[in-house]
């Protein structure tokens, strides 16, 4: 018996019940999980990705119906869910070039021209630029630090990664974002607002991305 998520609950229900009522069939349930984190996915992949984000996007959220029985209920939705996300991007360059290593390889070295936009200002302009060029796993790191704000344990497990990695791994990241906009950003001012002051510009980067 499918059990239907009612109008009035529907967006405050837990994002479990949801995905339940979803895989018993409630379609409903499945509309209101899309609604919630089309927005999220949809930056996720449009950042790394120039074709196929639709597809993306959709195939990541039957995944996680289909994936219901491996969800840990230890971990949080989110974390379940851009775990997927992470694997089908992945899988989906791999299609295209079978052997990539993405702790060393970049969107940009892939050939990709994102969809997303490359920012209005000159700091996100270039912060964009900046993320495309580094590795596609550093690149991830500090989108879900910065963007999403997810914390360490969470990380880990979208990553496969243990806890105590994420810390090292987001310093490198970080290491690799400062050289990349050293080597684009030519004004030492905008240099130095832009590395100071992160979180701000990429909260307004996301913003940016969110604009269609």
């Amino acid at each position: 018996m499918v059990t239907s998520v009612p109008a009035v609950e529907a967006n405050t229900q837990p994002d479990l019940e949801l995905l339940d009522a979803w895989r018993g069939g409630d379609a409903r349930a499945g509309s209101v999980l899309f609604r919630r984190y089309f927005a999220q996915l949809s930056r996720f992949f449009r950042n790394k990705a120039d074709l196929g984000v639709e597809d993306l996007i959709q195939s990541t959220f039957l995944a996680c119906v289909e994936g219901r029985d491996r969800f840990r209920e230890t971990s949080s939705f989110r974390s379940y869910l851009f775990a997927i996300a992470r694997h089908h991007l992945y899988a989906h360059y791999r299609r295209q070039q079978r052997a990539v290593d993405f702790t060393q390889t970049s969107v940009v070295d892939l050939g990709a021209s994102p969809s997303g936009p490359l920012g209005r200002r000159q700091e996100t302009a270039a912060l964009l630029r900046a993320l495309r060029s580094i590795p596609l796993e550093f690149q991830i790191v500090l989108e879900l630090t910065y963007w999403e704000d997810l914390k360490g344990p969470e990380i880990a497990e979208i990553l496969e990664i243990p806890a105590n990695t994420v810390r090292s791994r987001l310093s490198r990241a970080r290491a690799a974002l400062r050289e990349a906009l050293e080597a684009g950003l030519t004004a030492p001012d905008l240099l130095r607002s832009t590395l100071t002051d992160l979180d701000r510009w990429a909260e307004v980067l996301r913003a940016e991305l969110d604009d269609p």
